[in-house]
């Protein structure tokens, strides 16, 4: 409903004042001078206040209380607990399966005589079919709303987790790994578009995306905790059915919490077929190139390993060309990059996020091959990743708003590369868990955490409501394929080093590429990461609503 609000001749721009119906019943006032209406909207209301009274409260007083609200869609406090609960708990699977596969994998190999050559495949089908779908499945919840699609992938997830666990030879496992990986990729999008579609910009959303935050982190943690009990005590297949059972809890739980649409969703857009077809292509055979050439016969020189490079290359390059000529509503719009810092802040934590596959993968491995820890010592070893992944993700949520984005990323580079640099340097005899490993899984989780968290909240701010699935998909995929990419380079650096060095070494020399790789994302991040503060303003339809009513009157 539109207020007429009263004036004042003390307002120096008092003329021909009228009032501007924004979402969430925020009124702005506009003037006959044509105003311009900064990216900080703090800036905005700052200048403007003086000449709007909305009910005894201030435009910058509303936006603050309504950054700080329950959103309207809950009830009750309860109703949003088990929101939040669902929605994080797909968080939670994700990394459940990434992590104690990684724990489990040694028993798999034995069990159902997985090659050598082949046992990186049940690990990476699942990331591999997440990275490559993240942007299909974040457009078909732009188009269908998220609930049926997130819905759907939950289910998905629950049906291939419990028939994974029955898997009778490695190539009926890496498809069930693969279909898994669909269930993801759909779900992880849609439960960051719910997320950033209820939450506007302010402390609440930031302490919400914190929470989010910390499932990846436990996630990980349980994974391993449930594969190392697995592992010790029970049938490998109980690791699969446990993390069914789960998949099936958050089902039940998003069916009862997860608010539905009141009316089927109209299609704000369309799905870029040409896209969808050569982008997935194009990172599937690329990944595939860069993984498996490691254990070709000749390495980069076998031919199915250069032909599979060439079309996934040629693949891309049809990409874009299709995205920038043709598609109406293309996959990755050229909007989305306009942003500020957007461009500088994925490539950042692309290369961070590799940094943390390294960790969670070739670390455990050093772990256990290494140092001959037993699979409960190696949860034992994880505890201090889980209790300061949930200090740091929490922490974070209360001072987003108070402390510069860039200061966050600058710690967050520091910790990547302080936790690779100690798993580098850590003695292959005799190394004490207090002085190396301890200290690299505090590090680990600071460089994890402040990144992620800032990324999900900037890059939710930074889209429109029909754009939230975009957002979801291309967050996840940035983080997937970071991780996807990096091991395959890591996975050929420690197959041509371990056929002269020891297999220690040959573990070293990927911590040196987390070195690397941890390192350019720290210069990257504190060159062009001028990420404002996640304080509470207007969001981004508010703020180009405002841009076209401007427009239109002047």
């Amino acid at each position: 409903m539109i207020q007429q609000l009263p004036t004042s001749p003390d307002c120096p721009a008092h003329r021909d004042i009228s009032p501007v119906q924004c979402p969430s019943s925020i009124h702005v006032v506009s003037t006959a001078r044509p105003p311009t209406v900064p990216a900080d909207s703090s800036s905005y209301v700052k200048e403007n206040d003086a000449c709007s009274i909305l009910d005894d409260e201030t435009l910058e007083q509303r936006i603050e209380r309504l950054g700080r609200e329950r959103p309207p869609a809950f009830k009750t406090i309860w109703n949003e607990i088990g929101l939040v609960f669902s929605i994080t708990m797909s968080q939670f699977l994700t990394e459940y399966f990434v992590s104690g596969f990684v724990v489990i994998l040694p028993t798999l190999i034995k069990e159902l005589d997985i090659p050598q050559a082949s046992s990186v495949w049940p690990a990476t089908a699942f990331s591999l079919l997440i990275a490559s779908t993240l942007l299909i499945f974040g457009r078909l919840g732009d188009m269908w709303g998220a609930y049926p699609v997130f819905m759907a992938g939950i289910a998905w997830l629950a049906l291939w987790s419990v028939v994974s666990g029955f898997s009778i030879n490695p190539l009926m496992l890496d498809c069930c790994r693969a279909l898994q990986g669909l269930g993801a990729a759909a779900f992880l999008p849609t439960g960051v578009q719910q997320l950033g579609e209820l939450y506007r910009p302010g402390p609440r959303k930031n302490l919400i995306f914190a929470i989010y935050g910390a499932s990846a982190i436990f996630g990980f943690f349980g994974g391993i905790v449930v594969a190392g009990l697995v592992g010790q005590f029970l049938r490998w297949g109980f690791y699969f059915w446990i993390g069914g059972i789960l998949a099936g809890l958050t089902l039940v739980s998003s069916f009862l919490f997860v608010p539905r649409p009141k009316e089927r969703r109209k299609k704000a857009v369309g799905m870029d077929l040409g896209g969808a077809v050569t982008i997935t292509a194009g990172l599937v055979l690329i990944v595939f190139a860069i993984t498996q050439s490691a254990h070709a016969s000749w390495g980069w020189r076998t031919p199915y390993i250069i032909v599979c490079l060439i079309l996934g290359v040629a693949s891309l390059l049809t990409a874009v060309y299709i995205e920038t000529r043709f598609a109406a509503d293309p996959l990755l719009p050229a909007s989305l990059f306009a942003t500020p810092c957007m461009t500088p802040l994925l490539i950042a934590v692309f290369l961070l996020y590799g940094t943390w596959g390294i960790f969670s993968v070739y670390g455990t491995l050093y772990f256990q091959n290494i140092m001959s820890a037993t699979p409960l010592q190696v949860v034992a070893w994880y505890c201090p990743l889980g209790i300061a992944g949930l200090l740091i993700s929490i922490l974070e949520g209360f001072i987003l708003h108070l402390v510069p984005g860039r200061l966050l990323l600058i710690i967050s580079g520091f910790g990547a590369v302080g936790s690779q640099l100690l798993l580098a340097l850590i003695p292959s005899q005799g190394a004490n868990y207090w002085a190396w490993i301890f200290p690299a899984m505090v590090l680990g989780t600071v460089g994890l955490d402040l990144s992620v968290i800032l990324m999900t909240v900037f890059v939710t701010s930074a889209v429109p409501a029909k754009q939230q699935g975009l957002a979801g998909g291309v967050i996840n995929s940035v983080l997937q394929l970071g991780v996807a990419f990096t091991l395959g380079l890591a996975d050929i650096i420690q197959s041509k080093t371990v056929e002269n060095d020891e297999l220690g070494k040959s573990y070293k020399h990927t911590f040196w590429l987390g070195v690397g790789l941890g390192a350019a994302s720290l210069l990257i991040m504190a060159i062009w990461g001028k990420v404002p503060k996640a304080s509470s303003e207007l969001t981004a339809d508010e703020k180009e609503e405002i841009r076209q009513h401007l427009e239109a009157e002047y």
